[in-house]
């Protein structure tokens, strides 16, 4: 478990920061907020907590742990967009942000001030608070907008089964999406309210960004052939 300590300019002064690390990253959750902007370019899913059973919302960037196919591609920067991983090394404590010291995102050399020479945060700090913020106030957000969907029946699992040129198989387990049969059941009262809740936008969003799932294939088995 890390240790953490909680931010100041005292202790922390040449604090720098590198870029964010998403290279093993292959499911990174999201927020509401984002699902706009993730369904413009990766697969939105749902996925549950191994430790709690509760479904979180994420951005598919590969089609195995350990593989993040996105982050090498030409949506490499809105990767590192993604609150989840702007704010990687940094968590809210109390009224405090406390970093883990020890993460290998904080550098040595190079990198980007934490702090400036006035000791006011630099612009590196100020995207992680920005991202910290909405993380806080998205989570529960996005938890409330999961178990609504869950009460309407509209979440079902999603088979993603591949095979690539040189032989692999994949199957991803363990994935979810929203149901277009189960919504395009619903009543008009539902469909009214899901609507005055912005919650149907949010489902075609997702449903939206599936198209993405054959393209993460494509660029994983480009990579394959050419080596």
């Amino acid at each position: 478990m890390a240790t953490l300590e909680v931010l100041s300019t005292d202790h922390h002064a040449g604090l720098r920061l590198g870029p964010p690390l998403s290279a093993d990253r292959h499911f990174v959750q999201i927020v509401l907020d984002e699902f706009e902007s993730v369904a413009a370019r990766f697969p939105i899913l749902f996925t549950k907590h191994p430790e709690t059973g509760a479904f979180y919302a994420g951005a598919l960037l590969g089609l195995k742990p350990g593989e993040n196919i996105a982050a090498g591609s030409g949506d490499g920067a809105a990767v590192d967009r993604l609150f989840d991983l702007v704010r990687q090394g940094f968590f809210i404590s109390g009224d405090h942000i406390a970093i883990d010291p020890a993460h290998t995102r904080f550098v040595r050399a190079g990198g980007q001030p934490v702090f400036d020479d006035g000791g006011t945060p630099a612009v590196a700090l100020r995207r992680v608070q920005s991202a910290l913020s909405q993380l806080h106030a998205g989570l529960p957000q996005t938890e409330q907008f999961l178990k609504r969907l869950l009460a309407l029946k509209l979440v079902e699992p999603i088979d993603l089964s591949f095979r690539f040129d040189d032989g692999e198989r994949l199957a991803l387990e363990g994935l979810y999406t929203i149901s277009r049969d189960a919504l395009a059941e619903l009543d008009d009262a539902a469909v009214i309210d899901l609507f005055r809740q912005g919650d149907l936008a949010l489902a075609h969003a997702v449903l939206g960004s599936q198209h993405h799932i054959s393209r993460l294939a494509h660029l994983r088995n480009d990579r394959l052939v050419g080596g």
